[in-house]
């Protein structure tokens, strides 16, 4: 069970993340605040796998929250929301150390898989505001590298959002089948993670 904490001052859209993410086996709401502030102080007592953050905080900003948070609770990964796709928060949010950063306008299920790739380790870009980083990622391009049909399929379901396992579903190969061809991909186009291969394949036009 992934304990995750929401950071969020109004309530309705508190309460919407909470039923989504209740519903979801294997993810747990154990503790929920309205200001940064609160959620540090709090954050103290609780162990939150995954902190789900407003970016538009009152007082202390979601930037400064996620900043501290990576300082104090070095295990705690950070999915970061916004209503905004203002280039300046988008770079700033990823900067502060966010392992997520969704639109508020995304379908839930986004916000899920954010959160499940934050669990596991990987980084999650919504793909609505990827190009919003193309030109400020210094990132090779595939030309030259050559990526099999298949990796490029795959690198455009990983752009799409979708997780290893609806990678696997979809194509009809093993998950790990799925995991040697990502592997694959972030060595061919040397990069670290699926967030800067997914910002390379929405600038070659894969999704």
């Amino acid at each position: 069970m992934s304990n995750i904490f929401l950071v969020e001052d109004h309530a309705f859209t508190r309460d919407g993340l909470r039923v989504a993410i209740e519903r979801h086996q294997g993810l747990h709401v154990i503790g929920e605040a309205r200001s940064g502030e609160e959620a540090l102080e709090m954050l103290e007592e609780i162990k939150a796998d995954v902190v789900v953050l407003d970016i538009g905080l009152p007082g202390m900003d979601g930037i400064e929250t996620c900043r501290r948070i990576k300082q104090q609770f070095v295990e705690t990964r950070v999915v970061m929301l916004t209503a905004h796709r203002l280039e300046n928060q988008v770079l700033a949010a990823l900067a502060s150390g966010a392992e997520g950063y969704c639109l508020k306008s995304t379908d839930p299920a986004g916000v899920i898989l954010a959160i499940q790739s934050a669990i596991l380790g990987s980084a999650y870009l919504d793909p609505q505001i990827a190009h919003v980083v193309l030109g400020k990622i210094n990132l090779p391009s595939p030309e030259g590298s050559v990526l099999s049909p298949r990796e490029l399929e795959v690198l455009g379901l990983i752009a799409k959002g979708l997780s290893n396992k609806e990678i696997a579903d979809q194509l009809e190969i093993s998950l790990s089948t799925v995991k040697t061809h990502i592997e694959d991909i972030l060595k061919r186009l040397k990069v670290s993670d699926r967030t800067q291969a997914a910002v390379i394949a929405v600038r070659q036009g894969l999704v």
